[in-house]
């Protein structure tokens, strides 16, 4: 099994920063893409950022400038430094990884999310 641990996230003022990171451990032989998803409540889960393993990144366009996603490959570790904190990012933000498995298989993982309260 994979299992991915999250952590980072807390109640911060508007124009503040959080660093987010995420580990997976586990029956992993290599790791593809690793990503951020947030879900604001009523809304549907949006990719906030994402990094292949060759490190092409892609961010969406309400973050871009503000959020930098990067990943430590000896830790399995991936992270998300976010500024210039707006009300708007407030939600529950899930990392998410496309991985290998020692048993030669590819699975799609998500971690259990962590709290991100930006307050106004």
């Amino acid at each position: 099994q994979v299992q991915l641990v999250e952590s980072g996230g807390d109640l911060v003022q508007a124009g503040g920063s959080l660093r987010l990171s995420c580990a997976a451990s586990g029956r992993i032989f290599s790791i593809d893409s690793m990503g951020w998803y947030r879900q604001a409540p009523g809304k549907q889960r949006e990719l906030v950022a994402s990094i292949t393993g060759g490190g092409t990144i892609n961010y969406a366009d309400s973050v871009k400038g503000r959020f930098t996603i990067s990943r430590d490959n000896t830790k399995n570790t991936v992270y998300l430094q976010m500024n210039g904190l707006k009300s708007e990012d407030t939600g529950v933000y899930y990392c998410n990884i496309d991985c290998v498995t020692t048993g030669w298989v590819r699975r799609n993982y998500w971690g259990q999310g962590t709290q991100v309260t930006v307050s106004s």
